[in-house]
């Protein structure tokens, strides 16, 4: 398998637009804030991401179901350069494929959502202000109480692209952006949470729905994802207008001694 290092924005664009919700965080990706954390790996048509912004590298490996065989066959081929320890967002599969090299844990399928339905979301109550660098300490001090251990990159506030909502001088509730990308028309939401205190008054939904407002401006594609067992969430994102377009895994890998070898990754042909 001819596999290579892929260093042509261009040319990943053109691969990863023909499915811009699939593949909505590797084109947020291609973007200048992002594009030096990222190593990209093709062979054909098929791409893999190594995202190493974060302090876990996380691997990113999406197919449609009929170039998953195929997808895998790529994987294959770059596992023996990866790193030892690392993060993954695996179409279904793919787990079985870097299970050859990793030992997985920590597994938990996750949805892949995109907003349908302007109409749903245009019937929620939008509520909220932008937030900005000034607010990041009581981002910090929410994300601490409300989302323990969600990954946040504070820079992404500076896109502007992140809504709370504040009562009694302290933020309850905020809405804000994993990707955002004008540039490739995809954005894809993250770090929603509401303070303990004031869940179930429609803070969470009145957040998203201010954000998808400002997003549907910059982008064509708003996505999201969200953990499959999360009902609740689930719940959520349908009244708000969101159709869940795929299912994948994401899981910890840590490499295991002795495990089964690899095609070497050679130029291409």
């Amino acid at each position: 398998m001819a596999v290579r290092a892929e260093h042509d924005r261009a040319v990943l664009a053109g691969l990863l637009g023909r499915d811009p919700v699939l593949h909505a965080y590797q084109l947020g990706d291609l973007d200048d804030f992002f594009w030096p954390y990222t190593s990209w790996f093709r062979s054909g048509d098929e791409v893999v991401l190594l995202y190493h912004g974060v302090e876990l590298p996380t691997l990113l490996a999406f197919a449609a179901p009929d170039r998953v065989a195929a997808l895998s066959g790529l994987l294959v081929a770059v596992a023996p350069v990866l790193p030892a320890r690392l993060w993954a967002h695996l179409s279904p599969g793919l787990e079985a494929t870097v299970a050859r090299w990793y030992g997985v844990s920590d597994a938990a399928a996750h949805d892949r959502m995109v907003l349908t339905d302007p109409v749903r979301l245009a019937a929620v109550p939008a509520v909220g202000e932008p937030l900005g660098r000034a607010d990041l300490p009581q981002l910090r001090e929410l994300y601490a109480v409300a989302y323990p251990g969600n990954w946040f990159d504070p820079r992404m506030v500076d896109t502007g692209q992140y809504v709370g909502v504040r009562e009694g001088g302290r933020l309850v509730a905020v809405a804000g952006v994993h990707v955002w990308s004008p540039r490739w028309r995809v954005a894809a939401v993250g770090n929603v949470t509401t303070h303990p205190d004031v869940r179930g008054r429609g803070l969470g939904a009145g957040v998203v729905a201010a954000l998808c407002a400002r997003l549907r401006a910059s982008v064509d594609h708003v996505t999201l994802n969200v953990r499959a067992d999360n009902a609740a969430a689930v719940r959520l994102y349908g009244r708000l207008g969101f159709t869940r377009v795929a299912g994948f895994t994401e899981c910890a890998l840590t490499r295991v001694a002795g495990g089964s070898g690899g095609v070497s990754a050679g130029p291409a042909g």
